[in-house]
């Protein structure tokens, strides 16, 4: 059954999942607030004086944490803000959640108990980690050094997750689920370059490295030390085999199967995103 028109207040609405959610959203005909430091009235994670403004008359909030809900205080942050969301008078909250993440399913539960209406969107490695995120310079450079080389990932499109969060969102049958998503197949770090290599026609090489040589490496290329402590976090824990699996939850809600990865490699290449020389312009 689809809910009447929702005021909807979208957390992370400039992120990679946030913004393809509140445009499909406002297409429905929704009222989409977008949560994010540039907004008016601006939310911001880290200056909860920010909260209120964003949820007052709002009726449900779709909840995308930063950085990442395994770090230091993501709890303590997603409790306050579900309590002060509920006492507004927020009516429904959907987080966006990370597979395999103690810290992050300790985060679903504040959210499933917080005495409202609740979805779970759990999901693993996003597709776009290659043209919107770290993996982007190296893909441009033509070289792919990663550590956890014989890990196999279920890498899930951040256009399927919007469309699964939507449904969530405006739908009575998804509501008070946990929707766990991932792509259609596993992938190794040398299989995704082979697909982007054969989606733009330039040779994108892989080498295995070491955890401590990938980290030694970000620090020689001043990446920010929590960002650092977040990477080691994702290789290090979540990549020993746990989420070595598929699910079909984005076929259940959607009645689809989820993109495969050649088929966003194709995309992506043809955006130009992976042209070195549009890059450069």
């Amino acid at each position: 059954m689809i809910m009447k028109a929702r005021k909807i207040l979208v957390l992370g609405a400039t992120g990679k999942t946030g913004r393809k959610v509140a445009e499909r959203l406002v297409k429905k005909g929704h009222e989409v607030r977008m949560g994010s430091r540039s907004a008016s009235p601006a939310f911001d994670w880290e200056n909860s004086d920010t909260w209120p403004g964003a949820v007052e008359g709002m009726d449900t909030v779709y909840i995308a944490f930063q950085p990442d809900l395994a770090l230091p205080g993501a709890k303590e942050a997603i409790r306050g803000f579900s309590q002060l969301a509920v006492d507004a008078g927020v009516q429904k909250l959907v987080i966006l959640s990370g597979r395999g993440e103690k810290e992050a399913q300790e985060c679903e539960e504040i959210v499933i108990h917080s005495g409202v209406d609740w979805a779970v969107i759990r999901c693993d490695w996003f597709n776009q980690n290659f043209s919107e995120s770290f993996l982007l310079e190296p893909i441009l450079a033509g070289h792919l050094a990663l550590p956890r080389a014989e890990a196999k990932i279920p890498l899930i499109d951040t256009d399927d997750i919007a469309d699964v969060a939507v449904e969530a969102i405006t739908k009575e049958e998804h509501t008070n689920k946990v929707h766990e998503l991932t792509g259609p197949r596993l992938l190794t770090f040398s299989e995704v370059a082979t697909q982007v290599s054969k989606a733009t026609g330039r040779e994108i090489a892989f080498q295995p490295v070491t955890l401590e040589q990938y980290s030694a490496m970000m620090e020689e290329h001043n990446v920010p030390k929590p960002f650092i402590q977040l990477v080691n976090y994702l290789f290090s824990e979540l990549l020993d085999g746990r989420n070595a699996h598929v699910t079909d939850g984005v076929e259940r809600v959607l009645g689809r199967k989820p993109k495969d990865f050649s088929e966003y490699a194709r995309e992506m290449a043809a955006s130009g995103i992976w042209d070195p020389v549009e890059a450069k312009r």
